[in-house]
């Protein structure tokens, strides 16, 4: 099984880490992966702000450069939604694109998704002694109805307890440029989530999504907490360490993950 790795603009340049999980899951599954290496941004953030134009050309491009594998799997909730989602509306209008767009769609997949409803993956290789609480990202749960897998994985890894919180289903306050055009609301509904999170008294807060859990760190440092660990399902999976991890490629960001072609 051919499958290319999107690695997501965040993952790699904030934490690669996350990039080096999501590729350890897959070749610990079977995968042949790939890294497209002159892979970039799958357009989202043009989408959302109406620039339509260059959203377009973005999803030609990333359509160019994926459609040759078997599948697509990025670790973002939020990414995938959008090429499987966006991508054929925004090229509904151009009959050549239309199709390849469709076409990509369908093999297109979250990683927690992708782990159980394709390769049914039902042991990791993570361990975590301690409790974590898990945030479900708009879009992942509501574009693409990740909710049951990444706890179903999570479930797989000896020593880890999970504690529900309180509407983990609502927004943490980041929605992309959301946060910088409405930053006091955005504060307001970070606030309340990370109360929520530290209401489990759980170890470590997890995600699917590096901008929602981004956002989520940022608040709970600010607000004193440096205590509660915040980290991206993929490395909790694999049991790779976020913060050592990601600092041995920070050096590189697109040299790490997303510069190694076929890997």
């Amino acid at each position: 099984m051919r499958v290319a790795l999107f690695v997501t603009c965040l993952v790699d340049l904030m934490r690669p880490s996350v990039g080096f999980a999501t590729l350890q899951l897959l070749e610990d599954a079977g995968c042949s992966v790939t890294v497209p290496d002159g892979q970039t941004c799958c357009g989202q953030p043009a989408y959302s702000s109406g620039d339509r134009a260059v959203a377009q050309q973005l999803a030609k491009k990333v359509i160019a450069e994926f459609e040759g594998f078997d599948y697509v799997v990025a670790p973002s909730g939020s990414c995938a939604d959008h090429i499987r989602n966006a991508y054929p509306l925004l090229l509904a209008d151009e009959d050549d694109w239309a199709a390849r767009a469709k076409a990509l769609s369908a093999r297109v997949f979250e990683l927690t998704d992708f782990l159980c409803t394709v390769l049914k993956v039902d042991t990791v290789a993570g361990r975590f002694a301690g409790s974590v609480t898990y945030h479900d990202s708009c879009s992942g749960l509501r574009g693409l109805g990740i909710r049951e897998q990444p706890r179903h994985l999570l479930s797989k890894v000896p020593g880890l307890e999970l504690r529900e919180m309180t509407a983990a289903n609502e927004c943490c306050g980041f929605g992309g440029a959301f946060s910088l055009k409405f930053g006091d609301l955005s504060a307001a509904i970070a606030a309340r989530k990370c109360g929520n999170v530290r209401a489990t008294q759980a170890d470590a807060i997890v995600g699917g999504d590096l901008g929602c859990l981004l956002n989520i760190e940022g608040r709970l440092r600010r607000e004193g907490d440096e205590q509660t660990r915040v980290l991206h399902v993929a490395e909790v999976l694999a049991g790779v360490d976020g913060v050592e991890h990601g600092a041995d490629a920070a050096t590189g960001g697109a040299k790490g993950v997303a510069g190694g072609g076929a890997l």
